[in-house]
């Protein structure tokens, strides 16, 4: 049986194709995407935008800054929209781990005061897997106000968000 989604497989190649569904924006050395789950809604990934980047030191000094730059972009983005979604909007996380997917790449979790008391103060990663990754988390159409609200607020900050 084929995968559904192919451009997992691929996702800074199908991105820079214009075939990965989840990318919001171009941003300098990178592409702003929203993540495959919500589970904490807003979360977003931040994806650099050459392929065979597998670490921030990888990129010349220069475009280092400009990859943090724009996940510093993005982080202000996706704050922006979930404070206006969700009153209950707490904090921002920024991650860059690597351990997994061999590619750069920013983890931005939105925070919220709703979530239970065990996880407030906690990395997003000690959720249950089944929280994480479950089919009620996946990102779906019921996200789409929150996608526009973030594109339109990347757009506002500069991004390039037409014809991505």
């Amino acid at each position: 049986m084929s995968d559904p989604e192919p451009w997992k497989a691929d996702r800074i190649g199908t991105a820079r194709a214009g075939t990965n569904p989840t990318v919001l924006a171009k941003l300098p050395q990178s592409y702003a995407v929203i993540g495959d789950t919500q589970f904490l809604p807003g979360y977003c990934v931040l994806l650099v935008d050459s392929p065979g980047i597998d670490r921030l030191t990888d990129l010349p000094k220069l475009a280092r800054m400009q990859f943090l730059e724009s996940m510093d972009t993005l982080g202000q983005a996706v704050e922006a929209a979930c404070r206006a979604e969700d009153p209950a909007f707490r904090r921002m996380n920024y991650e860059i781990l690597g351990n997994t997917d061999a590619f750069l790449h920013a983890h931005l979790f939105p925070r919220y005061e709703w979530e239970a008391e065990e996880h407030i103060g906690r990395p997003a990663w000690l959720y249950d897997p089944d929280e994480f990754y479950g089919e009620h988390a996946a990102l779906a159409p019921r996200h789409d106000g929150l996608r526009r609200r973030i594109v339109a607020e990347l757009a506002a900050l500069g991004a390039e968000v037409d014809g991505v």
